[in-house]
């Protein structure tokens, strides 16, 4: 049960049933309720209409023993005293009248002349408008019935206030009822069995589309083809935009992947050099002491720790490593940066305006680094920093005065491991890595990093940050 509960066909058709079932069973009672208030209603008026009938002989002064009393209402009335003075032929027995007599009481004529000087509330020969109703039951003729009462009183001259009982039968509003409460009883099973069967069918029709890309899926991981795409309904509904979307993730997925896989690729071969080369120096030199190479093997160190500490940068970066919060001059950060670079080839003249960024001291000091790194290896004669608040912007431009950047090349040069200048020595080139570190690291604190080409020639690095 709880297997077949765990599918959504079955808990929609099962939501669905009992929906369904809910409102048919208020319905079928309001129904019901309705019918038997509206023939018991009916019942009442005939009821009443019979004692006003009565009450109206009464009035006009006929005998009790002449009063019309044939017919299907049985009939009962009573003087002032609760006497029972005319009733129904063939009334064996009579409840919910309040007087269960069936056998009219003999009284003698100076009792009738005793009433005559009583004072009532009604006139003589006025019937009440009023009438109260009760439910019973009554044999009549041997035969059991339930009835509706109506009692109405007449003032009668010489007779005083008389009371009479009439009944109608209820027997068309209880047949009315067990009528519709058997029709309720076939008709909702069977109506709630087609809703369920329905419910199902439209709920398989509407899920297949998602057992599709469930099995699609399933295809996938067990393949691990990230090529392969789940089926896309050719409709507008909320199924159609999760295929959409999965294939969306399915191309990310392909791409983050792919990347990842050449950057392994990448990072093993930019590895191998220097290893190779220190490898090679460390063996010469193990083989011949006088002909070691203490200056290339101390380089060839430092570029394989610059080379493992972007590549651990980025992992950390590819992993979701957010930005701290701490608040940063970064006019202080590029003077700082600039103080240790007194011996570089080139010079650079800064103009700093200080502005206030929030983020990680260590990264953005690593992206002022390559961005200096990237412009000094550029440059023919000079580099100039600049450091600005516009509007909520916080705004580092490093321009050099080189060969600049060809613009079909912009976006490209802030890939990884990609260098424009592949013809140069790897040593003076670099591993292609620090403007990858530097656009990533700008991003994920939310700015951006562009470049384009500056106004004396050359390029021009602008890097954005927040304002705080």
């Amino acid at each position: 049960m709880r297997r077949l509960l765990g599918s959504v066909r079955a808990r929609a058709t099962l939501g669905a049933t009992l929906v369904v079932a809910a409102a048919l069973v208020a319905a079928g009672a309001a129904v019901v309720l309705s019918l038997r208030a509206n023939l018991t209603g009916q019942a009442g008026g005939e009821a009443e209409s019979a004692a006003r009938r009565v009450a109206a002989d009464l009035a006009g002064r006929t005998p009790f023993d002449r009063l019309d009393l044939e017919g299907d209402n049985p009939v009962q009335v009573f003087d002032r005293d609760g006497r029972l003075r005319a009733v129904s032929e063939d009334l064996e027995r009579i409840s919910g009248t309040g007087h269960g007599a069936v056998r009219p009481e003999s009284v003698a004529a100076s009792d009738d002349d005793e009433e005559e000087g009583d004072e009532d509330s009604l006139e003589a020969g006025e019937i009440s408008e009023e009438a109260t109703f009760t439910d019973g039951s009554a044999t009549v003729d041997g035969e059991t019935e339930d009835y509706r009462f109506a009692a109405v009183q007449v003032d009668v001259d010489g007779l005083g206030t008389l009371t009479v009982y009439a009944g109608a039968p209820l027997s068309a509003e209880q047949s009315a009822v067990r009528t519709a409460l058997t029709a309720m009883l076939i008709g909702f099973p069977l109506l709630l069995a087609v809703v369920a069967a329905v419910t199902w069918l439209v709920t398989r029709r509407a899920l297949r589309p998602v057992e599709d890309i469930r099995r699609e899926m399933a295809a996938i991981t067990a393949s691990e083809d990230l090529a392969r795409r789940v089926p896309q309904p050719d409709t507008h509904d909320e199924i159609a935009r999760l295929a959409r979307t999965t294939n969306e993730t399915l191309t990310a997925l392909e791409a983050s992947v792919e990347r990842q896989r050449r950057f392994v690729a990448d990072a093993s071969h930019e590895l191998r050099s220097p290893i190779a080369s220190l490898r090679t120096q460390l063996e010469v030199g193990a083989a011949h002491p006088e002909l070691l190479d203490v200056d290339g093997a101390v380089a060839d160190t430092v570029r394989l720790q610059q080379l493992a500490a972007d590549l651990l940068l980025l992992a950390r970066l590819d992993a979701g490593e957010r930005p701290g919060g701490t608040r940063l001059d970064l006019a202080a950060l590029v003077r700082e940066e600039l103080s240790q670079r007194t011996a570089d080839r080139v010079r650079a003249e800064a103009d700093l305006e200080p502005v206030e960024v929030a983020g990680s001291r260590g990264q953005l000091t690593r992206v002022l680094g390559n961005l200096l790194d990237n412009a000094q290896r550029h440059a023919r004669s000079g580099v100039s920093v600049t450091v600005r608040a516009r509007g909520r912007w916080a705004v580092v431009e490093v321009a050099d005065d080189g060969d600049g950047v060809p613009e079909p090349e912009r976006e490209r040069i802030f890939e990884r491991f990609v260098r424009l200048d592949d013809a140069r020595s790897r040593d003076d080139g670099g591993a292609g890595l620090g403007l990858a570190i530097a656009r990533d690291v700008a991003v994920r604190h939310g700015g951006a990093l562009t470049v384009r080409a500056a106004p004396g020639g050359g390029a021009l690095f602008e890097l954005r940050l927040p304002a705080e």
